[in-house]
């Protein structure tokens, strides 16, 4: 008879807890640690607190949603999709599932703990010990993973290991870039990481918009040629620095380049009137306000906070009586309401956004095993991959993919 396989897996997140638990259910006697006492911290907190658990869509679809090395996880993908996914919450874990908007899953009951708290308890079922703890050092053995050392100066032998320690995003969930360092400190390749899904810092008249919250707007991301590289609709927030909001997380992860290019939020503030229509509503709004001040007279409008800096952009003088407007200064405040655009000046701090982008170099991992082609019995799973994708959902079926993978080969391996 073989001998049972150890296992270690470092980091107890959405893919490391997969990567244990498919482990564990291959025969292998798997340690689980993790720095928090609490395990899935930063999934507890996906998706506002819901969890968007994956993308009801077909493998081809996630990829497309993967901006950043999407051919690298087609194999992962292909063992473990997200119908795959679906069933395992569902009928294995027993966690109802709902599809909303833009076939985004979410648990039932809208708790990203349940799906945290069916994940430790399906551990406990599998017999995973869960040890707190922090690693510092991935041991080996003439090219070959013996087992790892943790900060108490403990160590634990094990046949494989699996790094799955996230990025350096949410610091205060324990993503520090521990793997990186691991990594690292084994000859693997760290892109260095920045952040994806992450808030924007614009123009200086944020700060004067600073908590105003704008939902059912329209917005597009314009490059500096004008060209439209992203469009979306939904809610969006004014902050001292720039700009937040799903909408923005969102349009983030489509601004990747900085260094050469400039990139414009351009926000439709009444989406849902056409020009035309918009045009007529503006008239109507202007005869029953004939003789009030233009500053005085948006109130049905705008919110209070968002109208000085509509006058300001739209170039009317704020004491020109209502009935003095001229046609082409209406259509001129037509312009703004639906073209306010806001300068992005670069991202947020990589601590500030939901995914980290960079990581382990793709290229030397096996795309089918998740295993290293540097050293046998290291294992990569989920965000400390240099991959990342939008939101939707597809961020998650990543690390479920992969930690599934990487738990099922260090077990066969």
């Amino acid at each position: 008879m073989m001998e049972t396989k150890r296992i270690v897996v470092i980091g107890g997140g959405a893919a490391g807890m997969m990567a244990a638990l498919t482990a564990a259910r291959q025969g292998a006697e798997v340690t689980l640690v993790e720095r928090n006492r609490t395990l899935g911290k930063k999934l507890r907190i996906t998706g506002k607190g819901r969890c968007n658990v994956t993308n009801d869509c077909d493998v081809a679809t996630v990829l497309q949603n993967i901006p950043r090395n999407g051919r690298f996880l087609h194999s992962a993908l292909s063992q473990l999709s997200p119908a795959d996914v679906k069933d395992f919450f569902q009928d294995d874990l027993g966690v109802p599932l709902k599809t909303e908007r833009g076939n985004r899953v979410f648990p039932q009951s809208d708790s990203a703990h349940d799906i945290a708290d069916a994940l430790r308890h399906a551990l406990n079922r599998e017999g995973v010990q869960v040890k707190t703890g922090r690693v510092t050092a991935v041991l080996t053995e003439s090219g070959t993973v013996s087992g790892v050392k943790l900060e108490s100066g403990s160590r634990l032998t094990a046949d494989a290991v699996i790094i799955a320690t996230g990025g350096v995003s949410y610091p205060a969930t324990g993503s520090t870039g521990d793997g990186y360092r691991l990594a690292k400190a084994l000859g693997h390749t760290v892109v260095n990481p920045r952040g994806s899904l992450v808030p924007l810092e614009g123009e200086d008249c944020c700060g004067e918009l600073q908590g105003l919250s704008l939902r059912n707007i329209a917005i597009r991301v314009e490059d500096e040629g004008g060209k439209t590289l992203y469009r979306d609709f939904g809610e969006l927030l004014f902050t001292h620095f720039g700009l937040s909001g799903p909408v923005i997380l969102s349009a983030s992860a489509h601004m990747r380049d900085f260094e050469h290019h400039q990139y414009t939020v351009a926000i439709d503030l009444k989406p849902a009137l056409d020009e035309k229509t918009l045009d007529e509503r503006l008239i109507r709004d202007f005869q029953k306000n004939a003789n009030r001040d233009f500053q005085n007279g948006l109130d049905a409008l705008l919110p209070r906070k968002l109208i000085g800096e509509v006058i300001r952009r739209s170039g009317i003088p704020p004491e020109t009586k209502v009935h003095d407007i001229t046609r082409a200064q209406r259509h001129a405040l037509l312009s703004v309401l639906k073209n306010f655009t806001v300068r992005i000046d670069g991202p947020r701090p990589v601590r500030d956004a939901i995914i980290t982008s960079g990581g382990v170099t793709v290229s030397e991992v096996n795309p089918s095993t998740m295993g290293s082609k540097l050293v046998n019995g290291l294992y990569f799973a989920g965000e400390v991959l240099d991959v990342d994708a939008y939101t939707g959902g597809f961020n998650l079926q990543i690390a479920w993919a992969t930690g599934y993978a990487a738990g099922c080969w260090a077990a066969w391996g």
